[in-house]
């Protein structure tokens, strides 16, 4: 295994900083015998302009300086290391042409729309107070259903007034009155596996990287114009942010899409990369990992979150696999951010997808949470409790048949923060949150099945209004636990991903037609009464902070599971303080039965906040002493 111990630069004018009069390029290639900057009149093709031999300087570093404007011009650096001559992209690059196969000198001041420099949205105070809307940006708008005019693209997202065949709001118009608070978009960074020549072509959700301050050129309605695709992802938040609704970006630091012949390994070659005695090593699962841990790659990674949260006004970052990322590096992430804006969300998978060299302990894993505090894990437990684990078809949760699992949903209704009445040695699991808000409860997201599907392949008897009953149970459990909700994109009109010739249900659509993966926006047309059910949950949980709790000492003091509950019966009550000040005091039940349950109230009269078909944070009938619980159902009451 390989060792480096190069010198580490740390100023931040790595790549191509612009200014009218003149352009400075600067790379770091420690190990380079030489460096070479090309520029081009465009993106691709015979059409060089000019070449210039950099100077070496500090720390590892070649300069060159271009006089004159050189806004538009396309470039790339030829590095020599070993005697062996490569071209290569700058990793810094923050604009590109088609395809990503040359940088970009960029004017960023000239990308931004009208209105920009005046965004100033901000997050709610608490991240739990955050719901979570999860969907591709080609997802939204691909299908000829969302009426959209840019299909697929990010100005897709920025139109207004636009229906489905039946007159009703789709898009983003669809999305600011849902009640989400965020959307969360699959990587929208320049990714490899789809020609932006012949975009139809192929799909691909993008955990593929290229360049990773650049925005996938499929998404513009021009490729080759590197200023475009800056201009128009702007114009996407800008819009969503005008709605009230923040941007969360799907970051894939895991991993590059190519390692041999990627532009990190022409430049310097294996130090972006972990290896051990055998090789490189796969922590990714998708063919090599990223090297968190080495400082000048822990750097490339900060300094690209930074960028976007400051020049694209991103509020939050989900990172893919950030297993195979370090916790210190996580930990840099959370304090570098934090400087420039104190509530930009961070979460992600605290799990890896291979064998990695990196040892254990160090690890962002799901399991050393607390060692992270204010970075967010996918709550997998609740997940796979709710309706069954994600890897096996035929296997069960509370919603869809599952048996003993009260204790499970237990350790994911507290937001597997600590809770003294969750038996944890039953459970086989340690209590792994530090707080409520880090915990992402969900039971969809773009990976495995959707939520609708599950419900199918694991009840293939089942009628459409069983399945029904259970996508909502599933839907009052995410909404009323404790810490953060999440909901994959469409979810609520029960969206599905059927195979052509009806040979089932995709469950892994990463590279599959639109026909599979777009959002088939006349489906809301089917199904108001879902549409409501979740609206109502949001409106629930907005307006009552017992759902939204901060700390593990308010949790546990204010949170109680009733002992008295029927098999597959989970019940509990919260405590607090309304919006208003006022005390409240909430009942939720959870019946997992095919059948009703006859259950005996706490003392008091109760008024109906959710119960098997509506939901909403108004009560409606009073009700007193006993009640019954539909099958395959939830039951919120506020008390009077």
């Amino acid at each position: 295994m390989q060792k480096f111990d190069y010198e580490v630069y740390t100023g931040n004018d790595l790549g191509a900083v612009y200014s009218p009069k003149m352009t400075r390029f600067k790379v770091w290639a420690p190990e380079a015998e030489s460096v070479k900057l090309n520029l081009y009149k465009q993106g691709e093709g015979d059409n060089l302009i000019d070449q210039h031999i950099m100077k070496k300087s500090a720390n590892g570093t070649y300069v060159f300086e271009k006089q004159g404007d050189c806004n538009g011009i396309y470039y790339t650096y030829t590095v020599v290391n070993h005697g062996e001559e490569q071209e290569a992209v700058d990793p810094y690059t923050k604009a590109a042409g088609v395809n990503g196969q040359r940088g970009m000198v960029i004017n960023l001041a000239k990308t931004n729309p009208q209105g920009f420099e005046m965004d100033g949205y901000r997050n709610p105070e608490h991240i739990t107070d955050a719901i979570i809307y999860e969907g591709s940006v080609r997802d939204f708008t691909m299908d000829e259903s969302s009426g959209v005019f840019h299909n697929g693209k990010f100005l897709g997202l920025t139109e207004a007034n636009t229906t489905n065949h039946f007159g009703e709001a789709t898009a983003l118009d669809y999305i600011s009155g849902l009640g989400v608070t965020h959307v969360q978009i699959l990587p929208a960074f320049d990714f490899e596996t789809v020609d932006e020549k012949n975009q139809k072509a192929q799909y691909n959700w993008g955990y593929d990287p290229d360049n990773y301050n650049v925005p996938e050129g499929s998404y513009a309605v021009s490729p080759y114009d590197g200023a475009v695709r800056i201009q128009e992802m702007k114009q996407m938040v800008l819009a969503l942010h005008s709605r009230g609704i923040g941007v969360i970006m799907d970051v894939v630091f895991n991993h590059t899409y190519r390692r041999d012949d990627s532009n990190l390994q022409k430049i310097v070659p294996g130090y972006y990369y972990r290896s051990d005695e055998t090789g490189y090593t796969n922590g990714s699962g998708c063919g090599n990992e990223v090297a968190s841990d080495r400082p000048m790659v822990q750097k490339l990674i900060v300094d690209s979150l930074i960028y976007w949260a400051k020049e694209y006004h991103i509020d939050g970052f989900r990172f893919d696999l950030m297993g195979v990322l370090d916790i210190d590096t996580m930990n840099v992430i959370a304090e570098r951010l934090n400087e420039i804006r104190s509530d930009i969300y961070l979460y992600g998978e605290g799990w890896n997808g291979g064998p990695s060299s990196l040892a254990e302990e160090k690890r962002a894993f799901k399991a050393s949470a607390k060692k992270m505090p204010g970075i967010g894990m996918f709550n997998d437990d609740i997940r796979d409790t709710i309706k069954g684990s994600v890897f096996y078809d035929d296997h069960l949760g509370f919603v869809n048949g599952g048996t003993h699992l009260e204790n499970a949903l237990r350790y994911g209704i507290t937001g597997a923060v600590a809770h003294p009445q969750v038996d944890y040695d039953a459970y086989g699991s340690k209590p792994w949150a530090k707080e409520p808000g880090q915990s992402i409860n969900y039971v969809s997201c773009h990976d495995n099945y959707t939520l609708w599907d599950k419900l199918s392949v694991s009840c293939p008897e089942a009628s459409e209004e069983k399945k029904k009953a259970m996508n909502r149970l599933c839907a009052a459990i995410v909404f009323t636990s404790q810490g953060v909700p999440f909901i994959q994109a469409g979810e609520e009109f029960l969206r599905s991903k059927p195979l052509p010739e009806k040979k089932g249900f995709a469950e892994n659509s990463y590279n599959m037609p639109d026909a599979v993966n777009s959002i088939k926006w006349d489906n809301i047309h089917e199904y108001p009464d879902m549409i409501a059910y979740y609206k109502g949950l949001m409106a629930l949980r907005k307006a009552h902070p017992v759902f939204r709790m901060q700390s593990e000492a308010e949790m546990t003091q204010n949170l109680c599971f009733l002992s008295d509950t029927p098999e597959n019966v989970v019940a509990y009550l919260l405590k607090g303080k309304g919006a208003d000040d006022t005390p409240e005091n909430i009942l939720v039940i959870f019946n997992g039965n095919d059948e009703e349950i006859l259950y005996n109230l706490p003392e008091g009269k109760w008024k109906i906040l959710v119960d098997d078909k509506t939901a909403g944070a108004d009560g409606k009938k009073n009700i007193s002493e006993k009640t019954d619980v539909e099958p395959l159902s939830a039951l919120v009451l506020e008390k009077e």
